[in-house]
């Protein structure tokens, strides 16, 4: 669930064809909307993938991003998870300047995060994390006065807790076969 009121986060299922993502994110562009974070990739369905995005937007506005998703011909289900109980996660990549005089405490506050270390150099440790939003930016803060050479984060998913509202549902238009996509 988002911290901040104002950031709605919405969940879309697409077919999985060229330029659709482009049409929704024109979508955003054509309203003035912000993205916030963006990720997209595969389902659990063959030729349908899962969208994550995250707006600033009132209760008002956002009823109406959903509803012109629902108009995109290649939107197949949409829902706004912003207020349901959910399991929100992003994943860091950090990597950070360190000489072995500081090595030690830096391990320790990987510890106290839950991060892993994936690289070590002479000069530089690199770090993942996977957590909700504010123990990233918790981590990043901790780690910022060691100095931050390169960082990618992904941006926030989500999953609602329990049986999810599309759970066994048939999406108004299935997405195209595999033959029908190469016709």
């Amino acid at each position: 669930m988002s911290l901040d009121p104002s950031q709605r986060s919405f969940i879309a299922y697409l077919e999985d064809q060229p330029g659709v993502l482009a049409r929704v994110v024109a979508l955003f562009r054509r309203r003035a909307y912000n993205i916030e974070s963006l990720l997209v990739g595969r389902s659990e369905r063959p030729g349908i993938s899962r969208l994550t995005i995250v707006v600033r937007a009132d209760d008002d506005t956002a009823r109406r991003l959903e509803a012109n998703l629902y108009k995109l011909v290649n939107v197949l289900y949409v829902e706004d998870v912003s207020r349901a109980p959910s399991v929100d996660r992003e994943w860091l990549v950090v990597k950070v300047a360190t000489g072995p005089d500081r090595r030690t405490e830096l391990l320790q506050l990987c510890e106290a995060f839950n991060a892993r270390i994936v690289d070590v150099s002479s000069a530089s440790i690199i770090l993942e994390m996977t957590g909700p939003t504010d123990k990233v930016d918790g981590l990043l803060e901790t780690v910022r006065p060691f100095g931050v050479v390169e960082m990618v984060r992904t941006g926030m998913i989500a999953m609602t807790r329990g049986e999810s509202a599309h759970q066994g549902l048939h999406f108004s238009r299935e997405a195209p076969s595999e033959d029908e996509r190469a016709a």
